[in-house]
């Protein structure tokens, strides 16, 4: 049994990238449609520089070491519960959009060196717009794509799961 867990978490370092790439395929892809303009990797990076090409690098890098972390977080709840299927991810993920759509971003006004409050406008340091309730700063449809991405995201772990459950047997 031990050798299975080992072999999971071995194999969630793979799956937790590729989840990470399906929901900012997602995520990225409805900001070049022009149905959101949030860009979470953006928004990461910009906590380290004010310097806009570079952010994007350092927030993609940091958000892919996040997914993974999240990957991790996600497996536990898993084994916690001992429910081991897509839907089941595919609920955490969509459970884990609505926090975030609800309480982080909300937040991130209050914690993000650069970005200006509700309550004070854009200023010289602080030029990113405040998501807004739900992030519908960022457009009308972003809580809708946020949470198909982050739905996403649990379904492709909890499915790696169920299939590698499945593979090695009771």
């Amino acid at each position: 049994m031990a050798g299975q867990s080992h072999a999971a978490l071995s194999y969630l370092i793979l799956w937790g990238l590729v989840a990470t790439i399906a929901m900012t395929a997602i995520l990225q892809g409805s900001q070049g449609l022009g149905l959101s303009r949030l860009s979470l990797p953006f928004l990461v990076g910009t906590f380290f520089t004010g310097d806009r090409r570079l952010a994007f690098v350092l927030g993609f890098i940091a958000y892919t070491i996040g997914g993974w972390l999240f990957a991790f977080i996600y497996y536990f709840t898993f084994a916690s519960v001992d429910i081991y299927t897509w839907w089941f991810g595919a609920l955490m993920g969509f459970v884990h959009g609505i926090f975030l759509l609800v309480c982080a971003l909300p937040l991130l006004p209050f914690a993000h060196p650069r970005m200006a409050s509700e309550y004070h406008g854009a200023a010289s340091p602080r030029q990113l717009e405040p998501p807004g309730f739900l992030a519908m700063n960022y457009g009308y449809q972003t809580p809708s794509i946020t949470l198909i991405g982050q739905t996403v995201y649990g379904a492709t772990l909890g499915g790696f799961l169920q299939l590698h459950h499945a593979m090695s047997g009771p």
